[in-house]
């Protein structure tokens, strides 16, 4: 089964500096349909203006995943962390048993980024945050986990869930093939370009809410950067 969400039925929340899409419910967005895909909470699809940001707010208990599409965020946390996450990079941040951050859009430029909500599998482990650079170039023509907590992506990023993040950037008439292992959820957006995943068709920002799949091949029909999660 996958069900396709266009980006223009997404819900919506324009702050002036914040432009954001929500894939599922989120603050003034509700859908009792759209509460979550197996442990994954959250999509949010934000523009951030220049020079502006999220002041100091409070998490606790979640996997939060940043991914940056265009530009740079800038994290600051009440741990002491500090860091620039730029186009093409990840950020993970577990919430634990509680942790305050800030993230601002330094650049003179508009910065363009996933914001991903996981369930963790235990509660009340200290906070933790972490980047890395994963340059397109890796991912290109197949899809390489970026944050995950299964054993075997020992390149990932860490996070505490069953659960994983892969992207990969295909040229127009490129393939590539991802397995779904039985019982298990994928959630895909195209960042960029155009796809058929299955024969679906997706353009970008829409998203593809996907079960009972056993593989998914996805097929660019123009240069496409793809982003999934797969959760339990």
């Amino acid at each position: 089964m996958i069900e396709l969400r266009p980006y223009t039925q997404l819900g919506r929340a324009n702050h002036g500096w914040l432009d954001a899409r929500h894939h599922f419910s989120f603050a003034g967005y509700h859908d009792p349909k759209r509460m979550h895909w197996g442990h994954l909470r959250v999509w949010n699809d934000d523009i951030i203006a220049p020079q502006s940001g999220f002041p100091g707010h409070p998490h606790q208990d979640m996997e939060i995943i940043t991914y940056v599409r265009a530009g740079a965020i800038t994290h600051r946390d009440n741990l002491g962390n500090e860091g620039r996450t730029v186009a093409g990079d990840v950020q993970v941040m577990s919430a634990g048993t509680g942790i305050a951050h800030s993230e601002y859009n330094m650049e003179d430029e508009e910065t363009r980024l996933f914001q991903i909500w996981i369930l963790p599998d235990e509660k009340g482990l200290p906070p933790s945050w972490g980047t890395r650079q994963f340059p397109r170039g890796e991912r290109s023509g197949s899809f390489v986990a970026l944050a995950s907590g299964m054993p075997e992506d020992t390149e990932a990023l860490k996070i505490r869930a069953d659960a994983r993040l892969v992207a990969a950037t295909l040229q127009a008439g490129q393939t590539a093939d991802y397995a779904v292992a039985k019982g298990r959820k994928v959630y895909m957006v195209p960042a960029s370009g155009r796809i058929e995943v299955n024969g679906v068709a997706a353009t970008a920002g829409d998203g593809l809410a996907i079960r009972d799949e056993d593989l998914l091949r996805v097929v660019a029909t123009e240069t496409s950067e793809i982003v999934l999660v797969d959760v339990n």
